[in-house]
């Protein structure tokens, strides 16, 4: 229904309706917006590509043909135009390295998970994404936060669906092996305890 909701604003806006482009950067910018902060970590480089993205979306708009969801078509843009700030500067370069995790070590950690306020565990999550090189962190972000499939992430970043899923393997161990090194002074805690008990 959204997808038929789109295509009407955006027949009006090849029309010459430029009101009818402002409701859908309404629609889309806090999808945009998202992206961009997922893969910047810098709002007000995130606030200067979300521009550039709907910018992009204007002039082009006449190229979408509607294969595809019109959400998808802007998270390309915005994933494009991001790849493009990024390679523009240095200081977007993350490498972690992935530890061999035992299933003691995910017992203690799942543990601890359980008695952090959903509040900070967010902002550990966070904090443990924004660790990820930023195509991991990105195709992440896309899977598990905003629900696209395997199809929808390969539109985006033409990236073919094997690689897309080899890219979340990797950044799930990832991810768990920055958030064992996070709280490893409670996971030895942990283990204290159960040694004492």
């Amino acid at each position: 229904m959204e997808h038929q909701n789109d295509l009407f604003y955006i027949e009006k806006v090849l029309a010459g309706d430029t009101q009818s482009f402002g409701i859908l950067v309404q629609r889309y910018q806090n999808m945009v917006f998202a992206l961009s902060l997922k893969m910047l970590k810098h709002r007000e480089e995130a606030e200067e590509v979300a521009q550039d993205t709907f910018v992009k979306a204007y002039k082009s708009i006449a190229k979408f043909k509607g294969d595809s969801k019109f959400s998808t078509w802007m998270y390309r843009i915005a994933y494009n135009t991001c790849l493009d700030r990024i390679k523009g500067n240095v200081k977007f370069n993350n490498n972690v390295e992935i530890n061999d995790v035992t299933s003691n070590e995910l017992e203690a950690v799942e543990h601890i998970f359980e008695g952090i306020e959903r509040k900070e565990r967010s902002e550990i999550i966070q904090g443990c994404m924004n660790q990820l090189p930023d195509e991991e962190r990105v195709i992440v972000h896309l899977f598990y936060f905003e629900e696209q499939s395997l199809k929808e992430i390969e539109e985006i970043t033409q990236l073919t669906a094997s690689n897309i899923k080899v890219k979340l393997h990797r950044a799930r161990k990832k991810l768990f092996s920055i958030f064992k090194n996070s709280v490893e002074h409670e996971i030895y805690s942990h283990y204290e305890q159960r040694a004492k008990g």
